[in-house]
């Protein structure tokens, strides 16, 4: 399997990855002149019609990457869907949806979405005329068994955020998918991580894929976000209080992490009662106030959405300032994933993560993974690699009360 090559020294142009004029035209209105990393990469090889296999993190501009070439080699008028998409959550398939169809209609196709929590109708009427299907794998196999939907004639398979699919449990779901759709077709395969079970479903279901990796940081990309990383040492009982000061300082839309769903509900309460204006998104919500919650956290009417890690998936909002880990993440992915959330498209942003003394460990052992040594030290942790001690002891004799909230850090690259 090839790798990706090295990314020239001069960037290439939209036009000169074989993008159509009209496409290219959608895209400076939208404010995107020039292609993300990910894109440069990826384009030109789905455009040439092999498959490809792609890791990058969220926000690198993953979704423009598959869909721009896809929009380029697709023609109106087919015999049913002629691409498909799968996404492991309804938010971020209406997102994808939202990205490409302005694209898509620039070259006469159409876009439709296939997702839980809403009526089958409405979904039915838009697949019958669609070109481009995106899809959750749970209401697309509904919709295949009652056979309103067929890919007889299906030419693209997306797998976006596939690690993701397989966290959630569809790996039944997403072969008997792959099972239905024809084998002569170009598959793009897009994951965090392509080690593993992703790597061997990777291989699985592409042919002579070319392999790239988007990493962040590298010497060969120019689009990485900037972010603050701050590690604040906290106690249980005064979390909240640092979370309110940080929500009450000079700040944009700011997405607050916790663990459980029970957790998301009862913080928003816990704000409300500091005059902290903020709503919750998680899986027990329906999709009608999950749309609403992300509509308004969007539109800036309410600036801060607490969520969880399975609801948040498909949050591709611009503008976000801050990402607060109130509960920290379980490992490297999480973190990249949640932190991902801001800074994006060469934006500049602040990742902040609250550190109760027994979590000093495992915290630092995702600092270290993603060689955050020197701002998890700058916040007075002991090297992540020691771990000898388990932390700074947040109420340090001599200091101020608030210094237990001030932590800093610097601008890395990850």
């Amino acid at each position: 399997m090839p790798q990706g090559v090295n990314l020239p020294l001069q960037s290439p142009s939209f036009a000169e990855l074989g993008v159509s004029r009209p496409v290219a035209e959608v895209l400076a209105e939208r404010g995107i002149l020039e292609p993300f990393a990910i894109q440069r990469l990826v384009i030109g090889d789905v455009i040439a019609g092999r498959d490809v296999l792609a890791k990058s993190p969220t926000g690198s501009g993953k979704t423009l990457a598959f869909a721009i070439p896809i929009i380029e080699r697709l023609k109106p008028g087919g015999r049913g869907p002629s691409a498909l998409v799968l996404a492991p959550t309804r938010e971020l398939a209406a997102q994808i949806v939202e990205q490409s169809q302005p694209l898509a209609r620039a070259r006469g196709l159409e876009v439709a979405a296939i997702y839980g929590g809403v009526g089958f109708e409405k979904q039915l009427r838009a697949c019958k005329r669609a070109d481009i299907i995106v899809a959750t794998p749970g209401r697309l196999e509904d919709l295949m068994g009652r056979r309103a939907v067929r890919f007889d004639n299906l030419r693209f398979l997306v797998l976006d955020e596939a690690d993701r699919m397989l966290d959630m449990g569809f790996r039944p779901a997403v072969d008997r998918i792959v099972d239905a759709c024809p084998a002569q077709r170009q598959t793009l395969f897009f994951s965090a991580t392509l080690d593993g079970e992703a790597g061997r479903i990777a291989k699985e279901y592409t042919h002579d894929a070319v392999r790239h990796e988007h990493a962040p940081g590298g010497r060969d990309d120019f689009d990485t976000p900037q972010v603050e990383h701050r590690f604040v040492p906290v106690v249980h009982e005064d979390k909240l209080d640092a979370l309110v000061a940080e929500l009450r300082a000079d700040r944009g839309l700011t997405l607050v992490f916790v663990r459980t769903k029970r957790g998301a509900d009862r913080l928003v309460k816990r704000l409300a009662r500091e005059g902290v204006d903020a709503v919750a998104m998680h899986g027990d919500k329906s999709q009608a106030q999950r749309e609403k919650a992300l509509a308004r956290f969007e539109a800036g009417k309410v600036d801060t959405l607490v969520a969880t890690d399975v609801a948040a998936r498909g949050i591709h909002v611009g503008g976000i300032s801050h990402v607060i880990n109130f509960d920290p993440p379980e490992d490297r992915d999480g973190y990249v994933h949640r932190v991902g959330r801001t800074a994006r498209a060469g934006e500049t942003g602040v990742g902040i993560t609250f550190v109760v003394a027994d979590q000093a460990g495992d915290v630092g052992k995702i600092a270290a993974s993603l060689n955050l040594h020197a701002e998890y030290e700058h916040a007075g942790f002991a090297r992540p690699a020691d771990r000898t001690e388990r932390g700074p002891r947040p109420h340090a004799k001599g200091g101020p009360k608030r210094r237990r909230y001030a932590s800093s850090g610097s601008r890395s690259r990850w």
